[in-house]
């Protein structure tokens, strides 16, 4: 199955680059603009325009504010919110790029850019934004994160909204009653693990995530502990995801799996994790940002925190890129004009504030980002502080990669499971893991 995914989307990627095929804009009974390959129309500015959010459920709360924000302040446009699970997202944009019923506006975030745009689907922006109230108002930082993840030619497919970072949140509670250090090392977070771990009392050290997302986690504590500071050895050519060093951080990593975690942890996506973690007695727990909210609603601000990754020894932290999520405008909607307003609207002061203090995440909008929120939400200020002060080295990912989502998903999460099942070795699934991405690396090189 793992070939017929990484064909059929390859297949695709040929298509759309080379025009090899034609696609149509016949609708598959889904609300929206049209295929990928439609060129679209400006339109009216007013009337109906369909939006995808990239994380339904966890975000449709406050998409539907900002949605009500800006439909009360432009009553000519009617917005119809759709949310998709992120396990479901690509698949399902990917589906309508083929076969039709793309929105006018998704959620289009750094991870799956490059397969999009390699699919000639989404606008470009940057006469847009030069010539809208955003220019200038925008993380250059973030912004460079997306252009680059768009592929070659510095072009800006996607709007940022926010910036997220990896974060270790822990029970300050049950830390103190085993007399336990914070876990501000990588050697402290393992004691802590062993030790705030009882299984007979259905108490664990730590959670770990087995299913859906699996692979950026294992990454962020691979790196982490063996502190490699490039994806890519000197040649650009190959992959430092099965150097011996993080080999040897991954089997300690994975090592934890049943010995101090539940033993469902091998399908928990991120949200049975965070539920778990909320509910139960479990010591630890790797996520970012964006659960923040849920654990202070749970817990209360008085038996957690939320601190950057752990460091080694010496003080050294090293960690792997969060993707920066983003807007983008689909290239086949009928009405350009109405969408560019709404994504306008969304990545105002206001609006981008309002959905990243929901989402505990770090604002694209630069007066956004001065608002007094976030000094009061610790994980984003010690977040930003870590980024901005030194201490932190991060690992790029390759999100220009056109096959990276599907080779750090599709075709790997499987194999990750059977890892912690201990039915594959560490080092055959990071070789498995190196030689797809050497392939795609060597491909997009030679593409040029």
């Amino acid at each position: 199955m793992k070939i017929n995914i990484r064909r059929s989307r390859r297949a695709a990627i040929a298509v759309a680059l080379g025009s090899v095929l034609a696609l149509t804009a016949t609708a598959c009974g889904d609300d929206g603009s049209g295929a990928g390959g439609d060129k679209g129309a400006e339109g009216s500015g007013k009337g109906k325009i369909v939006f995808w959010d990239n994380n339904g459920g966890v975000r449709t709360d406050i998409w539907k504010q900002i949605i009500a924000d800006f439909e009360k302040a432009n009553p000519d446009i009617d917005v119809e919110y759709v949310g998709i699970a992120s396990t479901e997202y690509q698949s399902k944009v990917d589906n309508s790029i083929q076969g039709g019923g793309l929105p006018d506006v998704g959620g289009v975030g750094a991870a799956m850019l490059a397969g999009f745009s390699a699919q000639n689907a989404l606008e470009p922006l940057d006469d847009r934004l030069a010539k809208s109230s955003l220019n200038g108002k925008l993380n250059e930082d973030m912004v460079k994160v997306l252009k680059s993840a768009g592929g070659r030619d510095d072009t800006l497919y996607s709007v940022p909204t926010s910036a997220n970072n990896g974060v270790l949140y822990y029970r300050t509670d049950l830390f103190k009653k085993a007399g336990l250090e914070e876990p501000t090392t990588w050697d402290k977070f393992y004691t802590a693990a062993e030790k705030l771990t009882d299984a007979k009392k259905n108490e664990f050290g730590y959670t770990i995530r087995g299913g859906s997302g699996s692979i950026a986690q294992a990454l962020d504590a691979m790196y982490g502990q063996s502190g490699i500071t490039s994806f890519w050895d000197a040649s650009g050519e190959k992959t430092t995801v099965n150097d011996p060093k993080n080999v040897a951080a991954l089997e300690k990593y994975v090592g934890l799996y049943k010995k101090v975690t539940p033993a469902a942890d091998v399908n928990n996506d991120f949200t049975k994790m965070v539920a778990q973690w909320d509910s139960g007695t479990i010591g630890m727990l790797n996520h970012n940002l964006g659960s923040y909210q849920d654990h202070v609603k749970a817990l209360g601000v008085e038996k957690f925190r939320g601190i950057p990754q752990p460091t080694l020894a010496d003080g050294k932290r090293v960690q792997v890129s969060n993707p920066v999520d983003g807007l983008g405008l689909f290239k086949s909607s009928k009405n350009k004009d109405a969408a560019w307003k709404f994504i306008e609207f969304a990545v105002s002061h206001a609006e981008n504030s309002k959905f990243n203090e929901s989402a505990g995440q770090v604002p694209a909008n630069t007066e956004a980002a001065k608002d007094a929120w976030i000094s009061k939400a610790e994980p984003t200020k010690l977040a930003a502080a870590a980024l901005t002060d030194g201490s932190t080295t991060i690992v790029q990912l390759p999100y220009y990669l056109p096959d990276w989502n599907t080779i750090s998903k599709a075709d790997n999460e499987p194999n990750f499971q059977k890892v912690l099942l201990g039915k594959m070795s560490a080092k055959s699934f990071l070789d498995t893991l190196a030689e797809q991405l050497n392939k795609a690396q060597a491909e997009w090189k030679q593409r040029g």
